[in-house]
């Protein structure tokens, strides 16, 4: 044995290593390569599930989600009412139609469901607030959970429904959102005034719905981002509104985009659906059918309609006396004019006088409106001013007025405008100033409701008007910033 071995031998034999009590032992650190010097005081390292799995440690899982009973949704019948469970719906609706707490059809659910879900060509009138959304909904997810088609794909919608404002196109998303949320479909809405190159992104994902305004659709399609040809389901929502407004070449254009109207089944509902309406209807239909829940008198019944004979210049104190009187914490209420510089001049009125509310006109940012709607149906904005923008789609359950600050020029601007509140059986309040220069819109309004309107004049009290309580509001202007392009058109193909 050489010498080293001798004093190596030697000195394990005989010497013991005692660290220091204050020097720490190298530790090493799982996954490192080198070891750190781990202090004493250190709180050791924790192994949670699934994120540093602990050698040979059990692994905690989310206990699985019981499997929805459909027994669970437990309605009794009715005489002379529909039950959701009576049209063999899928679990997955029925599901999302519980959670909603909806238990009975409405009339024109009860009515043209059993004709949708065969396939048929339909046509529905109803007044609004009576369900027409969920109607057309529930078929198209009904189709898609029957018949499935695989894996989508993107820009290539198998249901195509179009809506005359953004408002409603919103509004029809955001019902579709609720009812397929345990399926697995995606809709996505298009609309223009907002950025062109964020809706786009969208479309490059698979899609199953796209609900979207006309002008929007035709932009995406002309530059190739979307994909028609694969359309089964083909709705136009609001049709009176969307062919006044003057969208029947861009409706046409869309519709020759989409199959052959043999190889697709076609949907118009909307609030009023006259002769010319159907005709032009008929053909994009195979065979139509037409199914009128209301006569002409459109206005819902739950709904207490009020006209006060008033001047222009008493229309303020009355407006005044009655969001003091009538508006409690938990109600809202939307008030419309005829114009932007009305609304503008009213809301900036309500602001001196004390009151807290929100504008909503076509002048207001898209993104801007988005707010203003989601904070009112929040119940966050109490008071609403708004153009005839929003008289289609929105629905806030604790709107309990309406007031026509100007009498709309056209009688079915007033249906849809009152037809706001009293939504789905509950009570609602109409107020309507006619004054000189606007009571003779009157005798149209009545005509299309088949009855007259009760005018009434306001007590001397609903007349008196206090000091306001605020200075002049200083508005922002609407106008978009200096080389803002948020909500700008993509710039045409040369060829």
């Amino acid at each position: 044995m050489s010498l080293l071995s001798k004093i190596g031998s030697f000195l394990k034999r005989n010497t013991t290593i005692t660290p220091a009590e204050d020097t720490p032992r190298p530790v090493r650190k799982s996954g490192l390569k080198t070891g750190k010097v781990k202090s004493a005081k250190q709180t050791p390292q924790t192994w949670a599930p699934g994120k540093n799995k602990k050698p040979g440690a059990p692994v905690k899982r989310r206990p699985a989600r019981k499997p929805w009973d459909p027994a669970s949704f437990n309605v009794p019948p009715e005489e002379g009412r529909t039950r959701f469970q009576d049209l063999n719906l899928p679990n997955e609706l029925l599901h999302a139609i519980a959670d909603l707490g909806f238990k009975y059809c409405t009339p024109i659910q009860a009515e043209i469901l059993p004709l949708t879900l065969a396939g048929k060509d339909m046509a529905g009138k109803a007044q609004t607030g009576t369900g027409k959304t969920a109607a057309f909904l529930l078929g198209i997810f009904t189709h898609f959970i029957k018949n499935p088609q695989g894996a989508p794909k993107p820009g290539t919608p198998r249901a195509l429904i179009l809506a005359p404002t953004r408002e409603l196109a919103t509004q029809i998303r955001d019902d579709a959102l609720e009812l397929s949320k345990y399926t697995p479909f995606k809709t996505v809405a298009i609309y223009g005034g907002i950025d062109y190159a964020k809706q786009r992104r969208l479309l490059e994902a698979p899609v199953d719905i796209i609900v979207a305004t006309p002008g929007r659709l035709i932009d995406f399609s002309s530059q190739g981002a979307l994909n028609l040809r694969g359309v089964e389901i083909l709705v136009i929502d609001e049709a009176d509104r969307m062919l006044d407004m003057g969208f029947i070449p861009d409706v046409r254009r869309i519709i020759y985009k989409t199959p052959a109207k043999e190889k697709r089944q076609t949907l118009l509902f909307s609030a009023t659906l006259d002769d010319e309406v159907m005709r032009l209807a008929s053909a994009w239909m195979v065979n139509p059918g037409k199914i009128e829940i209301e006569p002409d008198n459109t206005a819902a019944v739950t709904v207490d309609q009020r006209v006060y004979i008033v001047t222009d210049n008493q229309k303020f104190a009355l407006l005044y006396n009655i969001l003091k009187n009538e508006i409690v914490d938990n109600n809202s209420v939307l008030i419309f004019t005829n114009r932007r510089d009305q609304a503008e001049a009213l809301s900036d009125q309500l602001y001196r006088y004390g009151f807290d509310c929100e504008m909503l006109t076509g002048a207001v940012a898209q993104n801007r409106r988005q707010y203003i709607l989601s904070d009112f149906k929040e119940g966050k904005i109490k008071i609403l001013v708004a153009t005839d923008v929003a008289g289609r789609g929105i629905h806030v359950d604790a709107l309990t007025h309406v007031i026509n600050f100007n009498i709309p020029k056209q009688p079915d601007d007033y249906v849809h405008r009152i037809g706001r509140t009293g939504r789905a059986g509950k009570e609602g309040n109409s107020v309507t100033f006619a004054c000189e220069m606007e009571s003779f819109e009157l005798p149209a309004i009545e005509e299309l409701l088949g009855h007259h309107l009760s005018c009434i004049m306001p007590e001397p009290a609903q007349l008196e008007l206090p000091e306001p309580v605020r200075g002049p509001r200083i508005r922002r202007s609407q106008k978009p910033q200096p080389g803002r392009r948020s909500g700008t058109r993509p710039p045409r193909r040369r060829h």
